[in-house]
């Protein structure tokens, strides 16, 4: 099912915030611009725009935009095993949808509550609340981790064991500056680099 441009998980948000927008304005004039801020970010937060993945058979997508904060060898703690961890850093005005970086089978969906320290630090991935999802496919196993960073407070997941995706299928949403944490077998080979800006569903993280 395609999505719509604006993510359906801010409609209820913008909904509240433009009437509270017009509200405002119809009582206090010129004293409303606040509110129109804050109607425009939740806008710019929320939008959900449609993108197209590369037709390489070889690539792993990134699951969501953002700014790359690790690349690095390291273990996987849900399947047990030495993997490459490629780490995306997603600050307020990203996109904060998240897609399926491989076509796979769900085996398993893994939720461990936790802190909320800021998500472009190491530690996130170990302490914060974060969400698992372990994907099957033809290459290889994938594990693609939701963290909630600082001020995020909530991770929706869409998917559960036995559910297929394929690469750039929207499978989740996080609200508010968060990271996402991909592992892949260590045989893999990235193709981006620290600091590097990518686009959920769209950029290449690493080949097989």
């Amino acid at each position: 099912m395609k999505n719509p441009l604006i993510a359906r998980e801010g409609w209820l948000v913008l909904l509240a915030a433009f009437a509270a927008a017009l509200i405002a304005t119809w009582l206090v004039g010129v004293w409303s611009i606040p509110f129109w801020i804050w109607a425009v970010f939740a806008l710019q937060f929320f939008r959900d725009p449609v993108r197209v993945p590369p037709a390489d058979a070889d690539a792993v997508i990134s699951p969501a935009d953002g700014r790359i904060v690790a690349v690095e060898k390291c273990r996987d703690e849900y399947l047990d095993r030495e993997a490459l961890k490629i780490s995306v850093f997603m600050n307020v005005f990203n996109v904060h949808s998240n897609k399926s970086p491989v076509d796979g089978e769900v085996k398993n969906v893994w939720y461990t509550p936790g802190s909320f320290v800021n998500a472009d630090l190491d530690k996130a991935s170990t302490e914060n609340e974060r969400n698992a999802i372990h994907i099957a496919s033809a290459r290889g196993d994938v594990t693609s981790v939701q963290i909630a960073g600082l001020i995020a407070r909530r991770i929706l997941c869409y998917v559960r064991a036995g559910d297929r995706l394929t690469r750039g299928q929207r499978y989740g949403f996080i609200r508010f500056g968060s990271r996402v944490d991909v592992y892949l077998p260590v045989a893999a080979r990235a193709e981006v680099s620290i600091g590097q800006k990518v686009m959920g569903g769209r950029t290449i993280l690493a080949r097989w």
